[in-house]
């Protein structure tokens, strides 16, 4: 059981390695939740960058035993902390997420 308080809630996005070059702590996000659509974009900001791939923390990591030599394009989390008064006026931001940020990128998970 986690307790998470009510305030300050973020979500963890995983991106690409590829998508971080331009990413900085404190650059704002526009985070659109599955449930409202389009029509509802949470803003927020980028408050941490995991340095942990998600293949190597991972309950059960990636097998690619046929192509070992293969580069494969690793994600890592990225923690946005979302505005407080738009989750009020919209609370199900506990729903399946998109998030992107300035450089237009979206990561759906």
């Amino acid at each position: 059981m986690a307790v998470v308080p009510a305030t300050n809630l973020w979500i963890d996005a995983n991106f690409k390695e590829t998508q971080l070059a331009h990413m900085r702590i404190g650059q704002p996000a526009t985070v659109i939740s599955d449930i409202y659509g389009d029509d509802v974009k949470y803003t927020g900001k980028v408050v941490g960058l995991d340095m942990g791939t998600g293949s190597a923390f991972s309950l059960l990591p990636a097998q690619n035993a046929t192509g070992n030599w293969i580069k494969v394009v690793q994600r890592l989390p990225v923690r946005i902390e979302l505005d407080e008064k738009q989750l009020a006026e919209h609370p199900a931001a506990h729903r399946p997420l998109d998030a992107g940020g300035s450089q237009h990128h979206r990561s759906r998970w």
